[in-house]
């Protein structure tokens, strides 16, 4: 072997050597990741997540799979129910569980519309079955089940019965079926009512619960609907907001929230990566903001099985339905008493022989009669008091109710206004007092940084960079970090070239805007510098909010406060100049300071202060005796300050003067400074120019009145500038306290105290929290004024159309029930047949309510003073116009009944018919006098209410019928054209009387008041 062959084989050894140390490495790196594996698929077939094992041969078909495809909805859930942080930990932490359902900690899920499928196929959506809903068999059931209609069932069965023993199948069912005919018409028309708006309430019930949240998706943050959320989103929370669904806590600062809605505990709870990353759907966050990600949705959250154990449906019983059941049961009570009489009068006059027949013979003969015909006439008597009570029974007032809530709550979703609450819709029409947030209520909510200084300077144009060489490097970097590390809103670039997307609160928008546009910040670059420590969320009570930051490469830390200029002023010690010097300040420079800040809110704008610290490693971060850490607010240098500009709406002022018309009272509450509370008052025209000091006062002033003073004053004030929830709540009881009914609008979460003490509860629905939306009664979509004054118009219209109906279904009440009653009296009969009794009752109480509970909302409604919750529902106006109409149609068909026959020629069956048609068209033109109760132009306006116009179309056709067709079935005979002009022209002096009447003045005082008064005052002399 020469030397070159052993170079050879030497060289062939050397790399086998290799080659065995580099086997030897992969089998162990192998064996090591095997024993990682077991591991971690030990922990995923715990009870929080299961795992498939792939074979090698199935890799290619699973390949395509995501890797969410494997974990288990159920492991998921028990994991955040049962808070299995040792789990968690195991699975590598919130990070590691980012990991596993193929989401991103930054960007959210990465995918397309397939993937979002695929996780709603995986986990489920994020929705919650609603409670099944009644169908309209089951109406029709309610309907038919009423303890009178089931009596006269009975009654047409007997009727049917001995109607066929005495005339035969042929002629004999005619009475019994009609009235069986009757009582099902009646009934599914009800029922087709009920079912219909049931239906309405619950579309409308479902847009309530649609509330958008913050989501990243791509990178790019968005808001979609709640429903939409899918496992693996990473959904933002701020202060207000709920939480959407089942999650972990990401990253966050001073998160806290409130979790009574799930444990009854009213304590805040602190929310953090370390000891508790656990968040359940429905519970609300009171403090500071986060990220988290989402682990469970719909059905399998802990608010979801709380859910599934709602089966029953609960119905809302409002306060004007309370007065209306009361109402309904005591014309009830004379209705039966009426029955009573009547039934009484005609068996007595039935069974002496003093009623008479065709031909003039006793109808009831003692020789002559049988068990059967004595059956059939108790029966046939019976059947007639019962229908009394039936039509005396204001039965559609429900009805009407829930026809004009339904349709206001229609159309006041279209004017932007989503009521939660059916009450605040009847109350808004008794309010009399509206204390109004600012910001995005009376103003556009657009805000625009107009003015910035530094120093005692102006700095340069607003817009293209236009303030960047004006400032310093160092004071530029520094109010760059202001700007983009103390903030809640984020900035978003597809690329270097395209247009920053700016999402947060307006406040924050416009700061953000004009950091990135003015002082050339770059808030993504900024962010990888510099580190967040601790962070102090933005508080109404401090009105200020703070960041601890430390930059990259360095021990040393920042803290940056922002907040209300006057109160960040306070806490500087410092200023810098223009050219990047630390100056002291002075009383002569704070003067200064307080000049251009009162010079900013008297321009009505919106002053910011941006203040900094540096800070020792070590000595950042106070901690008080409850161990909360707190950033250090004094001896602050103060940045600068900019002015904010949020022009008022250009239709508020016109909104507020209907407020003032209306007898409504407008007082603004706002966090903003006097000055500039005072400057948009005066815009808005809810104080003049030169109103007195006592309008306008600080929320700390009013806060240090005594109980007395407060009482004294509060009706006085019109604004409250620097004002606190606390003080907010407090103006609420005083104003309630002395008798007001008090609407509030809030949008923060620490309003929500002061939107329940209210009578309703305004939330704005753009800028407000899930937390006082869920405190109010009603949602304004578009956070405008003048949208409050709308609904203020639409509740005055409910309680109108309700009186509307009132005054119309009480004439017919007192007409039918008086003539009844006398005629059964007087001749032993009634002239209206128990169909025909029905027949009205469908008239007055579905087809009227259908016809008077769906007008709009006219002018004169806003030139009246608020409704007052005691007054009584029927105003001395409306016993004036139904007394009238009443007496009118008593007194036509009394003429009718006892002298109809020889004033007409006609027979008896004719005089009945023509009875029965004026009656019924007696109603259908005094449903238009009953549309206006004042003006005596009734006819305003009508052609806007075409529902209102078919209705009446509908029942002279239906009437027309029932005379013409339905003779069987209504018990009537033909009338020629005469005939039928007599009734039209009798029923058309309905008109005139309305038109009469109403010049007759009547007093303010309620006439149960006055009949008192009269009574005690005629007693005086018989004292004496």
């Amino acid at each position: 072997m020469d030397c070159t062959t052993f170079l050879i084989a030497s060289g062939r050894r050397v790399p086998h050597r290799r080659w065995r140390v580099a086997f030897a490495m992969i089998c162990s790196c192998r064996a090591i990741y095997s024993l990682a594996k077991k591991q971690f698929a030990s922990v995923l077939r715990s009870p929080s997540f299961v795992v498939l094992e792939v074979s090698a041969d199935d890799d290619a078909d699973h390949r395509s799979k995501p890797s969410f495809s494997h974990v288990e909805t159920d492991s998921l859930k028990s994991l955040v129910k049962e808070r299995r942080l040792e789990d968690l930990r195991r699975l590598g932490g919130a990070a590691g569980l980012v990991g596993t359902l193929d989401s991103d900690k930054e960007a959210g899920i990465i995918g397309s519309g397939n993937d979002l499928r695929a996780r709603r196929e995986a986990f489920g959506s994020n929705s919650y079955p609603r409670p099944k809903p009644k169908g309209f068999f089951r109406f029709l059931y309610e309907a038919l089940n009423d303890f009178f209609l089931l009596i006269l069932m009975g009654c047409a069965i007997v009727s049917l019965a001995f109607g066929i023993k005495e005339h035969g199948i042929k002629e004999g069912w005619y009475d019994g079926a009609s009235i069986f005919l009757a009582i099902i018409l009646v009934s599914v028309v009800s029922a087709v009512s009920n079912f219909r708006q049931t239906k309405r309430f619950d579309r409308l019930s479902a847009e309530c619960n649609d509330i958008n949240v913050s989501v990243v998706r791509d990178g790019h943050r968005q808001d979609v609907s709640i429903s939409d959320v899918v496992v693996g989103d990473v959904v933002f929370l701020k202060i207000g907001d709920q939480v959407p669904a089942d999650g972990i806590f990401l990253q966050g600062h001073s998160l806290q929230i409130d979790e009574s809605s799930m444990t009854g505990e009213s304590d805040p709870v602190d929310i953090d990566a370390s000891k508790n990353p656990f968040l359940t759907s429905g519970v609300k966050v009171i403090d500071g903001y986060a990220s988290m990600l989402v682990t469970g949705v719909g059905m399998d959250t802990t608010w979801g099985e709380m859910m599934s154990t709602i089966t029953r449906e609960t119905s809302e019983a409002t306060p004007l339905q309370e007065r209306l059941d009361k109402l309904t049961s005591s014309i009830g009570k004379i209705g039966i008493v009426v029955a009573v009489l009547v039934f009484a009068v005609l068996m007595i006059r039935h069974f002496t022989g003093s009623t008479k027949d065709e031909n003039g013979q006793p109808k009831f003969d003692k020789d002559k009669a049988t068990a059967s015909n004595v059956i059939s006439a108790i029966v046939s008597i019976f059947q007639d008091a019962v229908t009394i009570i039936v039509v005396a029974i204001p039965e559609g007032l429900p009805l009407a109710v829930t026809l004009t809530l339904a349709f206001s709550m229609k159309r006041m979703m279209k004017d932007n206004a989503m009521v939660r609450m059916l009450s605040a819709c009847e109350t808004m029409g008794s309010v009399t007092t509206i204390c109004t947030d600012k910001t995005g209520t009376l103003t556009l909510n657009q805000m625009k940084v107009t003015k910035f200084w530094i120093g005692n300077e102006e700095g340069g144009p607003m817009g293209s960079g236009g303030s960047t060489p004006f400032v310093a490097p160092r004071v530029l970097s520094l109010l760059r970090q202001a700007v983009g590390l103390n903030t809640t809103g984020s900035v978003y670039r597809a690329n270097a070239t395209a247009e920053p997307e700016i999402s947060g609160s307006p406040t924050e928008k416009a700061l953000l805007s004009w950091a990135v546009l003015d002082l050339g910040m770059d808030m993504g670059e900024m962010r990888r510098k510099c580190s967040v420590i601790h962070v102090e969320a933005f508080n109404s009570e401090k009105k200020r909010s703070g960041v601890l930051v430390q930059e990259e490469g360095s021990r040393a830390t920042i803290t940056h406060w922002k907040g209300a200029a006057e109160m960040i002023l306070i806490r500087c010690s410092h200023y810098f100049d223009r050219n990047g010097s630390v100056r002291d300040i002075d009383a002569e420079s704070r003067m200064k300071f307080e000049e251009v800040i009162r010079g900013m809110a008297s321009s009505s704008l919106r002053c910011i202060a941006f203040a900094y610290k540096d800070t020792e490693a070590e000595d950042h971060l106070h901690v008080d005796q409850e161990e909360t850490p707190r950033l250090d607010d004094d001896g602050l240098t103060l940045l600068g300050l900019v002015g904010l500009k949020d022009p008022c709406r250009p239709e508020v002022e016109s909104a507020i003067g209907a407020c003032r018309r209306a007898g409504v009272a407008v007082k603004m509450i706002t966090g903003d400074n006097v000055f500039t509370a005072r400057a948009i008052a005066v815009e808005c025209g809810i104080i003049g120019a030169d109103d007195s000091g006592e309008s306008v006062v600080e929320g700390q002033e009013f806060r240090n009145y005594s109980a007395e003073e407060r009482m004294e004053k509060v009706d006085q004030i019109r604004v409250m500038a620097r004002s606190s929830p606390f003080d907010k709540l407090l103006m609420v009881q005083c104003l309630k306290e002395k008798g007001h009914v008090v609407a509030v609008t809030g949008d923060g979460t620490n309003d929500a105290p002061a939107l329940k003490e209210a009578d309703v509860g305004l939330s704005m629905g753009v800028q407000g929290t899930e937390v006082a939306k869920e405190s109010s009664d009603i949602v304004i979509l578009d956070d405008n004024f003048s949208t409050v004054v709308t609904v203020m118009r639409w509740g005055r219209c409910v309680y109108n159309n309700i009186q509307k109906f009132l005054q119309f279904q009480l004439t017919v009440n007192i007409a039918a029930l008086v003539v009844n009653f006398v005629s059964a009296i007087s001749t032993g009969e009634v002239p209206l047949t128990t169909v025909q009794l029905l027949w009205v009752n469908l008239i007055m109480d579905t087809m009227g309510a259908l016809a008077l509970a769906t007008d709009k909302p006219t002018k004169e409604l806003m030139t009246k003073q608020p409704v007052g919750r005691t007054e009584p529902l029927i105003t001395n106006i409306m016993w004036r116009n139904l007394a009238a109409q009443a007496m009118f149609q008593i007194a036509v068909l009394l003429v009718f009944h006892f002298r109809g026959e020889s004033i007409f020629g006609v027979s008896e069956e004719v005089n009945n018919t023509l009875i029965f048609n004026t009656f019924v068209l007696c109603q259908v033109f005094n449903e238009f006098n009953s549309r206006k109760l004042e003006k005596k132009n009734v006819f305003e306006g009508m052609h806007q209410n075409k529902l209102f116009l078919g209705i009446v179309a509908v029942t002279i056709v239906l009437q027309v019928m029932m005379v013409e067709f339905l003779r069987k079935f209504a018990d009537t005979v033909r009338l020629d054209w005469g005939q039928w002009g007599i009734c039209l022209g009798i029923a058309a002096f309905s008109w005139p009387i309305g038109w009469l009447v109403k010049c007759i003045p009547v007093s303010d005082t309620p006439f149960l008041e006055l009949v008192i008064h009269h009574i005690r005052a005629s007693r005086i002399p018989s004292c004496l």
